[in-house]
């Protein structure tokens, strides 16, 4: 199932779902019309070769059929036919929760900038956290290798506790890339608990798990 992506039509409405041991990402889409209701699981193989043919033009209109055992995308003239994979996917709402102990609104491009600075000093296969220190009103980012060391400071808003807690750098980056907003709101609860990275109308949520760090290193 991790191999496929959700395709849920409610009305007028599709929603997306993809994730893997890590993360979960849910994008929920406007359509012109309504529709039955309709779930199936797309592999994500077939979906990152439309990607890679649509490249990002946002403008483009894409026809989706359904039948039982596929799914067909066309788009100016290319026609894309896909098995679907059989099953049901994870119950994902169980895996949300509207909880959280610590809010951070944040620039997005300030913010994913810095992310970006920090990977610089890891190698593809380091797996060294970006540690993150939410304060009252800035947000400091840490992040320590063979290479060299990094310490940054942004102006944020926040609500609530603070929090210390510690990310893979590049599921960060994939998520915030992926988002159009000019600031991003960041719903966190303790530094074992997922956070999460979505907008008040829930089109886009970002689940991200964080990973473990020796705070006495940091």
């Amino acid at each position: 199932m991790m191999a496929g992506e959700l395709f849920e039509v409610t009305e007028n409405q599709l929603k997306v779902v993809s994730l893997d041991g890590h993360r979960i990402s849910i994008r929920k889409v406007r359509l012109k019309d309504h529709y039955e209701d309709i779930k199936v699981i797309v592999p994500g193989k077939t979906l990152s070769e439309i990607s890679k043919i649509l490249g990002g033009d946002n403008e483009k209109e894409v026809l989706i059929y359904f039948s039982s055992n596929h799914i067909l995308f066309e788009f100016d003239n290319t026609i894309v036919v896909s098995r679907l994979i059989e099953g049901e996917y994870f119950r994902i709402n169980q895996m949300l929760s509207s909880d959280y102990e610590t809010k951070v609104s944040v620039n997005k491009k300030e913010f994913l900038d810095c992310i970006e600075r920090a990977t610089i000093l890891i190698r593809e296969n380091d797996k060294k956290p970006l540690i993150i220190n939410v304060g009252d009103n800035l947000m400091e980012l840490k992040l320590n290798s063979s290479f060299g060391s990094m310490n940054a400071e942004l102006m944020i808003h926040k609500t609530g506790k603070e929090i210390m807690i510690g990310f893979n750098p590049k599921f960060l980056i994939d998520a915030l890339r992926a988002i159009d907003d000019e600031e991003i709101n960041i719903y966190m609860m303790n530094p074992k608990s997922p956070c999460f990275i979505k907008d008040d109308e829930e089109n886009y949520i970002y689940l991200i798990l964080p990973v473990n760090f020796n705070a006495a290193t940091v």
